[in-house]
């Protein structure tokens, strides 16, 4: 059926008088945002394998009754194949055997696509397929209207044919179904929603450790006092929950809860500032801000900046999140200066991502990184961090027995008038090959 077109009256839309367009457009600027919709029908698809074993001996059962297969679920609902070997219909004489598609569990107006598949057993793949699928139909889906309703077919085969075909293999019919549910749903925009804030639960705790509120122990570094309390920082770090609760005696217990007397914990390997942001993470679940980060950096190792001390005092409270939130910072700011010594505190604390970073930053730039202060650091004092970067370099990922092609490699580089324009200046640079 083709559309018409709206006639007088019909409901046709009627175009704005011209002096109210300025309106017109204020009142789009103040309407809601545009929404949208999206009907997606689709079948929901599923297949069973009957097998009919002793055929001869079903056949004189009688018209209209039939062989069930077990019950099967496609979309929700039940179904079972059906098989007739005297036939389903008086009227043909047992002349046919009937094959039906039977919806076997409570539904209504069930919608499907259906097939059936009596198999050829002579391995010549002819088999004989009836479907609605992959083909247009011209009413649509078929519909079962309620429990026990089928779809197929009463003369599925003349039946002197079948005995003598390649579909019939000692005694036995193989039939393959396919049943193709139809669902619809709907995609649409929702105009409107309720938007939930992101958690500020690092917020509520951060204001517990700056009002100090409930405190129930004190670190005393280099002489400055951090208030904390001992829940707080067990939950965090399995480091002070060992400390704090595991090793502690009945006695101990006892004298806490009798005593007011908050105990003091002094703290002689750590600087205040590093163990200020330690709580503030622990606290808050983020680094201290970039600007205290980069404060530290300028002009010293990487070892003696914040982010390197911090990540040192991750390793050493068991605290994985503030290593790799060290490992994300460290990363952004690896240059062919600083990847050696970058890659040592990697090593020393444990930090595998980031060392795979500057192993792979290495090897890419290795003729500029092997003129660096950093890379005879490496020589001095981790010669086995140096032979890891030359097996970088060479593609050979786990030791070599022999060390013969490392070895190769370092002799070609050490032995090389390295005068390919590399730059120390902290810029990445590719070693030209």
């Amino acid at each position: 059926m083709e559309d018409e077109d709206a006639g007088p009256g019909g409901g046709g839309e009627a175009s704005p008088p011209h002096h109210a367009a300025a309106s017109g457009d204020r009142a789009r600027d103040m309407s809601a945002s545009p929404t949208s919709s999206r009907s997606v029908t689709q079948t929901v698809n599923g297949s069973h394998r009957f097998v009919i074993q002793g055929y001869s001996l079903a056949k004189g059962m009688g018209v209209g009754k039939h062989i069930a297969s077990e019950t099967f679920t496609v979309g929700g609902y039940q179904w079972a194949i059906y098989f007739y070997p005297d036939g389903k219909n008086p009227e043909d004489n047992s002349a046919y055997v009937s094959v039906f598609i039977a919806l076997a569990s409570e539904g209504t107006d069930v919608r499907a696509l259906f097939e059936l598949t009596l198999l050829d057993q002579s391995g010549k793949g002819k088999h004989k397929v009836h479907s609605h699928f992959d083909r247009s139909l011209e009413s649509g889906p078929y519909t079962l209207k309620y429990r026990g309703s089928m779809w197929g077919y009463k003369r599925f085969f003349r039946r002197t044919a079948l005995e003598t075909s390649d579909f019939l293999k000692d005694d036995c019919l193989k039939i393959n179904c396919t049943v193709g549910v139809v669902v619809s749903t709907m995609d649409y925009s929702r105009p409107h929603s309720i938007e939930v804030p992101e958690s500020d639960i690092g917020y509520h705790f951060g204001t517990l450790l700056d009002n100090k509120e409930g405190v129930d122990v004190i670190f005393s570094v280099a002489g400055e006092k951090f208030h904390a309390h001992k829940l707080v920082l067990a939950a965090r770090s399995t480091f002070f929950r060992s400390e704090f609760f595991d090793h502690e005696s009945d006695e101990e217990k006892n004298e806490a809860d009798m005593g007011n007397e908050i105990k003091e914990i002094v703290i002689d390997d750590m600087d205040p500032t590093v163990f200020k942001a330690v709580l503030h993470f622990i606290y808050r679940d983020n680094l201290v801000s970039d600007d205290e980060l980069s404060a530290s950096s300028s002009g010293c190792s990487i070892f003696d900046t914040l982010a390197g001390k911090l990540m040192a005092a991750a390793d050493k409270y068991e605290l994985p999140r503030l290593r790799l939130l060290c490992e994300s910072y460290l990363c952004k700011h690896i240059s062919v200066n600083s990847v050696a010594t970058t890659l040592a505190l990697a090593e020393r604390h444990h930090a595998m991502e980031l060392k795979s970073v500057c192993l792979k930053f290495a090897a890419e730039n290795l003729s500029a990184v092997i003129r660096t202060e950093g890379f005879d650091y490496l020589k001095d004092h981790c010669p086995s961090l140096q032979s890891e970067i030359l097996r970088t370099v060479a593609g050979c990922e786990e030791p070599c027995s022999s060390g013969g092609k490392s070895q190769s490699v370092w002799a070609q580089l050490s032995g090389a008038q390295l005068s390919d324009g590399g730059d120390t200046s902290g810029r990445r640079v590719r070693p030209r090959v």
